[in-house]
């Protein structure tokens, strides 16, 4: 027994050194680069690619089979000249054993100097399609096409695999990438993109196992022209057997930079651990965390439906930062706003909803400087640009991010503020006697353009915002409400409407950017909301106070301030009660119309002060920014005012006639030149208004023409009266009304 098992051995023995001594003599007597055309041939006909091989073949057999290719590429075989992918050396040795178990046991894989050139044609085929493709079958001659699926159907039979084969089993001790490169270039749209200087490092490549790995490169695109360096890290997972692949612990981190960020650059890192499991059809990532230079962002994303229509949802919560330090970091030059400070404190939370086609930002609650927004945000169609939004707010000042004028507006606004304090300052010296104020001259509207003609044409709206308090012009709204939607260039403002002062208010109107010109039409209903804030100006006192009632429907077309005020058009009336003319004494004014027709001078000094009134009213007939006013109306007490006139929207100026009737109060007046008799009753004092709108009943003066005429109608009713006394009964009334009416022309 001893010396069969001693000669089994040594038979063994001699086996393991022939085999030894065969793979010696294998590797050292057999060179495969003699062979070179044939291993060409071999990859044309089984891999259906065309092989170059410029470089030595190095290899060894036994226990591990060795390769290292040097200066090698691959092109397909309808285009042998236009190689693929070609790289300096690839080095890899396999167990041999192990292969005949189907598992690929593999030592360290070093690829270098790989270049990988992707193509899309005109016709948006990729020149990788072809790879392991064969050329077209050539028919032979005098043969049918008859033949033809039989040998497809062979070839069909041929590639598909036997259902008894175990799939292979991968384990690779480490594998290193050094200075590969990868080019995309699309020839039809001019796009290219490109990955350089990439490398690319792994631990031991187990099935189902953590793969620690590191990845660097390089990044750049053509149009628009972006840079960018990454590095990424982590420890990848997959088990093919269950389709499922992982990225644990991932970080990735970087620099972007190029044409769309004004030659800035953007440091940006990325965390998290990334799932996809295709079994499922789902992909995760879990413990999101995103920076970009002072944005931070917390969050996790999941992916469902991966194979059909994928779906994504999650959350995400952006810790408060200043947008405008952000903005100008990556190259985004905001237009200069009234408030330099908004957009300092931006924050937001909400959750994720979306598909290749639509976002959607659900339960939002986001923060914008000292307001809070919450509600849904979506674009529920990239391509038709479907903005949706749905939000609820406590507080906004919309005036704080409105677009601050430009340097001509400001000249034109200093321009006209001069010209009104000029002729304001004449009016308050000598109301009652001094000239009738100018006219206004200079325009009062901006230039400025106002609406991004072009987005809003293209846009798709839904809005339905709602506000605790809306400040626009100045003006808080209570409890406002805004509805509007736009779609093919029409932009309907359903509803804006709150409350206002005590009072309410209602407008709607349409914004049609689709002709050249814009097109605006307004319709306005206010009730009761004190007038003074709607006619402040620059901090001014208001030349008049109370309550105002208004119906107006206006239309204007244009893109400036000043195009929509010169087209103007449309008509208004208006209700004033219980107001004041401020800084206005009408008493002084028809005090000195009485004086002229008493023949005496005032003697006191004209005192500024308020004249109440318990009603003004009237209607306007807009054209081209010229109001006219036909039936103008006020009640004071002890006097009836009337007028008529326009007012001039475009340099906010007004030309009036007033005529005030004395109602029949004869109340001690201040001065003892204008008592008022009975002879004055019913008699109407003509005043001219002219001036800047900002001075109101200030800028009005007596009518001296129509005081001499006024003062013709006094004495034929004073010599009526005498006729009254004298003829009493004695005559017909007939000849009485004869003889008065003498006196009346």
């Amino acid at each position: 027994m001893k010396a069969f098992g001693k000669i089994l051995g040594l038979v063994v023995l001699g086996l393991l050194l022939i085999v030894v001594a065969g793979g010696f003599a294998l590797t050292h007597l057999f060179d495969p680069n003699d062979y070179k055309d044939e291993i060409r041939q071999l990859a044309r006909d089984k891999a259906h690619v065309e092989l170059t091989l410029n470089g030595d073949i190095g290899w060894s057999l036994f226990p591990w089979l060795g390769l290292e290719l040097h200066e090698a590429s691959i092109a397909t075989l309808n285009k042998p000249a236009e190689p693929i992918a070609d790289l300096q050396m690839l080095g890899l040795s396999v167990r041999v054993l192990p292969l005949l178990r189907r598992e690929v046991q593999m030592s360290d894989v070093r690829v270098e100097g790989l270049n990988l050139n992707l193509v899309r044609d005109e016709s948006g085929h990729g020149n990788w399609e072809d790879i392991g493709k064969p050329l077209p079958a050539k028919a032979p001659a005098g043969s049918t096409g008859e033949t033809a699926p039989a040998t497809t159907a062979s070839a069909e039979g041929e590639s598909k695999p036997a259902a008894s084969e175990r799939p292979l089993k991968l384990d690779i001790d480490s594998l290193t990438v050094n200075n590969a490169r990868v080019q995309y270039n699309d020839v039809r749209s001019g796009q290219s993109f490109s990955a350089e200087s990439i490398q690319l490092s792994t631990e031991a490549v187990h099935d189902g196992v953590n793969i620690p790995l590191k990845l660097t490169a390089f990044l750049s695109s053509g149009q628009p022209v972006l840079r960018a360096r990454i590095e990424l890290a982590g420890e990848a997972r997959f088990d093919r057997a269950l389709r499922r692949y992982q990225l644990e612990d991932m970080k990735l981190h970087g620099e972007l930079s190029g044409e769309p960020l004004q030659q800035k650059s953007m440091t940006f890192s990325a965390q998290g651990q990334l799932l996809a499991d295709l079994a499922a059809n789902v992909a995760e990532w879990n413990g999101l965390k995103l920076s970009a230079n002072q944005l931070r962002a917390l969050g996790e994303l999941h992916v469902r439906d991966l194979s059909s229509e994928p779906k994504v949802s999650g959350g995400i919560s952006i810790a408060q930062f200043d947008l405008r330090k952000f903005l100008d970091s990556v190259g985004v030059v905001l237009p200069p706003m009234k408030d330099q400070t908004t957009l300092t404190g931006v924050e937001l939370v909400g959750r994720i909803e979306g598909t290749k086609n639509s976002l959607a930002l659900e339960d939002l609650a986001l923060k914008l400087d000292d307001s809070t927004f919450t509600g849904r945000l979506a674009v529920e169609d990239f391509a038709k640009q479907a903005l949706r939004i749905q939000l609820k707010n406590d507080k906004f000042d919309a005036d704080r991010y409105l677009l601050a004028k430009s340097d001509d507006a400001e000249n034109a606004n200093a321009a006209r503020k001069a010209e009104v304090q000029s002729t304001e300052a004449s009016a308050v010296a000598g109301p009652g006697t001094s000239p009738l104020p100018d006219a206004p001259t200079q325009v009062a509207w901006s230039n400025d353009k106002l609406l991004p003609v072009d987005r809003l044409r293209a846009l798709d709206l839904q809005a339905d915002l709602s506000f605790g308090v809306l400040t626009l012009d100045q003006l808080p709204i209570q409890n406002a409400e805004l509805k509007a939607s736009g779609q093919g260039g029409l932009i309907t403002l359903q509803v804006l409407r709150g409350g206002l002062y005590n009072g309410t208010f209602d407008t709607h109107g349409t914004l049609d950017v689709r002709p050249a010109v814009p097109q605006l039409g307004l319709t306005a209903k206010i009730n009761r909301v004190p007038v003074e804030h709607f006619i402040k100006h620059d901090g001014n006192t208001p030349p008049v106070k109370g309550l105002l009632t208004l119906d107006s429907d206006l239309t204007a077309t244009g893109n400036s301030q000043k195009a929509l005020v010169d087209t103007l058009n449309g008509k208004a009336s208006f209700v004033i009660n219980n107001g004041v003319l401020v800084n206005a004494n009408l008493e002084q004014q028809l005090c000195q119309g009485i004086a002229t027709l008493n023949r005496k001078t005032l003697s006191g000094e004209p005192r500024g002060k308020d004249t109440p009134f318990e009603e003004l009213k009237g209607s306007l007939v807009l054209s081209n920014g010229v109001a006219s006013n036909p039936d103008l109306r006020a009640r004071i007490p002890g006097l009836t005012v009337n007028g008529n006139g326009d007012i001039d929207l475009r340099v906010l100026g007004m030309d009036y006639r007033v005529g005030v009737i004395v109602e029949g109060d004869t109340r001690e007046m201040p001065d003892p030149a204008c008592q008022v008799n009975q002879r004055y009753v019913g008699l109407e004092f003509p005043l001219r208004c002219r001036g800047p709108l900002e001075l109101g009943a200030r800028a009005c003066r007596i009518d001296k023409d129509g005081v001499g005429k006024l003062a013709g109608q006094a004495l034929g009713n004073r010599i009526n009266e005498k006729l009254e006394e004298k003829l009493g009964d004695k005559v017909s009334p007939e000849l009485k009304d004869a003889l008065k009416g003498l006196f009346k022309r």
